[in-house]
């Protein structure tokens, strides 16, 4: 499973540190920044893998929300979080809370695409 995140963004670096922690044999992290090779890969453009975490798992990528679950499901100290916000109406108010975060955390961002 890759996970292809921006290791330029102190937040998200923060929170994939905890998860690189853990040790997990079948999670590869891959920074987006300036990287045409994920792009290719997930067929993304660097706009769509600044916007949101990506996850590819058996050729499909899960995008946000869905990707964070994927991860947590992996990881058996986050699995409690899986469970929790799998839930329909957590899953819902998650869904809005992370767009609303990802939305500043481009904004902030965004230069890293010129």
């Amino acid at each position: 499973m890759k996970v292809y995140f921006n290791n330029s963004c102190k937040i998200c670096r923060a929170e994939i540190n905890m998860y690189k922690k853990q040790n997990i044999e079948n999670l590869n992290w891959i920074d987006i920044t300036k990287n045409k090779n994920a792009e290719l890969e997930t067929k993304k453009t660097d706009k769509e893998l600044l916007r949101r975490l990506h996850v590819e798992k058996d050729g499909q990528i899960y995008v946000g929300i869905d990707g964070f679950l994927l991860i947590w499901k992996n990881i058996p100290k986050y699995n409690i979080l899986y469970k929790f916000f799998k839930l329909p109406v957590i899953y819902q108010l998650f869904y809005v809370g992370y767009e609303i975060v990802a939305f500043f955390l481009y904004l902030k961002n965004r230069n890293q695409l010129n």
